[in-house]
């Protein structure tokens, strides 16, 4: 069954978070993960305590979780941590 990451994101430093974003996309290519939605959000109800979102379609949730232990991946949190505030969900 395909399976989502969905990324709660508030940016901190927008030019470190376009350079993760360009390395994060490429991580995903190994694991069959692909950005299906990512931008700003509207709130259609209740508080919005995120100003964008992500979501990240995989195969299955055993790919999902590959990428987020890879190697690739885990080598770019530091850049993560440092351009966004963020919340990462497996649905």
């Amino acid at each position: 069954m395909k399976t989502l990451v969905i990324v709660d994101v508030n940016p901190v430093d927008k030019a470190i978070l376009t350079e993760y974003s360009q390395l994060a996309a490429k991580t995903l290519e190994a694991y069959g993960g692909q950005f299906i939605a990512k931008g700003p959000i509207e709130s259609l109800h209740g508080d919005a305590p995120y100003a964008m979102k992500a979501v990240i379609e995989f195969p299955d949730k055993q790919n999902a979780r590959d990428w987020y232990s890879s190697d690739a991946y885990q080598a770019i949190i530091p850049l993560r941590n440092t351009g966004m505030d963020s919340q990462f969900h497996l649905v």
